[in-house]
């Protein structure tokens, strides 16, 4: 038992108090938004490598013995996750220092952050069916307020769809979880796996699988149900499209690998089937609408519903080299999707639109910021050395070893069509002669602290890109670890119900 676990759900609620408690100081509130969150990245980095060292860690609340208690476990995944989850929070809240206005501060932007960093972590590190949909409904609140803040009528609208399909998400999650209790009598997720195993060949297991997998899938904004996600992630504040497009569909993703490499690996082959054609068609779908737009952040919005495509055919494919792909594939993309939109909140702060065709001429004023955008634009497209090359040749390698050569073929597609949204953004908003250059100076006036500010996130986040690509086999090896535990749930169940297993799998 490892009390220390819970520090990464702690340390952001108690940040949201304190953020509470100085309510009407706003300097203090972002004193504790970079103190919390570096104190979240500094907890998951110790997770990480205690879980590297010792194994799954495993931590009973209230003294309760599982099954009977709540349990938070940290496996390899959950232990990536909170680390990333860390690194996003610190830069994020680093970059909100400048980017964030009083009037979003006084309607309680710090405390909403922490909040939704709480359930994030806490998705990552719940060893309870319930308890996770519990900590997806404090990221649904949270999110949902930081959608809404500035009540502008764009934000409204996108509010609106965004709460409906994720409520849908969460009606249907919740019932799967009532059947599912009273299908075994129990919410322990390493104990619904063992007796879900003795009832392989029952239907409604099928149909809970099923279940879980479009709840989870309208998270993910994967392929039919996606357009709550490029209908809302271009409307609040930059750094909360930031921090949605980073850490929220994955939530979605990671709940997707966690079910069904425990509590339904041992289910029939059709459901990875259909989560093979989901994930053709997420990548397909996402990349084409990415084509089509000529806004900053709405090109973005649907380049993270083309992305989870991969990361969900990596689950599909269901081989260990996939899942190492897959695993892969989410690191790689939450730094580098972050990344994105934080700059686009640069090139609005510096032009005063997202709209490409009122861009232009960036790469001649800011040199700097064109190279730090190329870095993460290419690594989404998969150019080499960079992250997004290693990511990809992953997941397609396990695809052709698959002998799945229509999504192969998509995948090879859809990457190309990213390069082609890249080079799009990169041409109208950097490259190109500024629709303004006959004023005497079209730039608004950006002081020395704010770029610093809103650059230094930038800057780290480029960096932990070219440190993935260059040094992709330390990274590799650590995808590799993780998918090893995945895909042997035993030492799960083993870790979490030791000699209190009442069922043998």
């Amino acid at each position: 038992m490892n009390p220390l676990i819970a520090l990464p759900i702690l340390i952001p609620l108690f940040s949201g108090a304190l953020s509470l408690v100085f309510w009407r100081f706003r300097g203090m509130q972002r004193f504790i938004a970079v103190g919390g969150t570096a104190a979240l990245l500094l907890s998951g980095i110790w997770l990480l490598d205690a879980v590297s060292e010792q194994g799954i860690l495993v931590s009973q609340m209230g003294g309760w013995p599982a099954p009977f208690g709540i349990s938070l476990v940290a496996d390899l995944l959950g232990a990536i996750m909170v680390l990333l989850t860390g690194i996003i929070g610190f830069a994020v809240a680093i970059y909100s220092l400048a980017s964030i206005g009083r009037g979003h501060v006084a309607f309680g932007y710090f405390p909403l952050m922490h909040l939704l960093l709480a359930g994030v972590a806490g998705a990552f590190l719940t060893g309870d069916i319930f308890n996770l949909y519990v900590w997806f409904e404090v990221m649904l609140v949270a999110s949902f307020a930081l959608l809404i803040l500035g009540s502008e009528k764009a934000q409204m609208e996108g509010a609106i769809k965004y709460v409906t399909l994720n409520l849908m998400s969460s009606v249907i999650f919740l019932i799967a979880v009532g059947l599912l209790y009273g299908k075994v009598g129990t919410l322990n997720m390493a104990d619904i796996a063992q007796r879900l195993a003795l009832l392989e060949g029952d239907g409604m297991v099928d149909v809970l699988a099923m279940m879980f997998m479009v709840a989870f899938g309208i998270k993910a904004a994967a392929f039919p149900l996606f357009f709550w996600l490029p209908a809302s992630y271009h409307t609040p504040p930059v750094a909360v499209s930031a921090l949605f497009a980073g850490l929220l569909t994955k939530v979605g993703v990671y709940a997707l690998y966690r079910v069904f490499t425990l509590i339904f690996h041992h289910s029939p082959g059709y459901t990875h089937e259909i989560l093979l054609w989901g994930a053709g068609l997420t990548m397909l779908s996402g990349v084409l609408g990415a084509a089509a737009q000529f806004e900053f952040r709405r090109i973005l919005s649907f380049h993270i519903v083309s992305q989870i495509g991969y990361m969900i055919l990596g689950l599909a494919l269901f081989t260990p080299l996939a899942i190492v792909g897959g695993v892969f594939y989410i690191m790689h993309h939450i730094i580098v999707k972050t990344n994105l939109f934080l700059i686009s909140g640069i090139v609005h702060r510096l032009r005063g639109t997202y709209d490409l065709k009122k861009l232009g001429g960036i790469y001649r004023r800011y040199p700097w910021l064109a190279v730090l955008f190329l870095i993460p634009a290419l690594s989404l497209a998969g150019i080499p050395p960079l992250s997004g090359f290693f990511a990809k040749f992953i997941v397609i390698r396990a695809a052709i070893e698959a002998e799945a050569y229509g999504v192969t073929f998509i995948a090879l597609l859809v990457g190309l069509l990213t390069l082609y949204s890249m080079i799009k953004i990169w041409a109208e908003a950097f490259w190109k002669t500024s629709p303004e250059d006959g004023d005497s100076d079209p730039y608004p006036e950006v002081s020395h602290r704010e770029l610093w500010l809103v650059g230094a996130p930038v800057v780290a986040l480029a960096v932990c890109t070219l440190v993935i690509g260059f040094n992709a086999e330390p990274i590799y090896a650590l995808a590799e670890a993780s998918a090893d535990q995945l895909l042997s749930p035993e030492r799960y169940i083993e870790a979490v119900l030791g000699a209190n297993s009442e069922v043998q799998p």
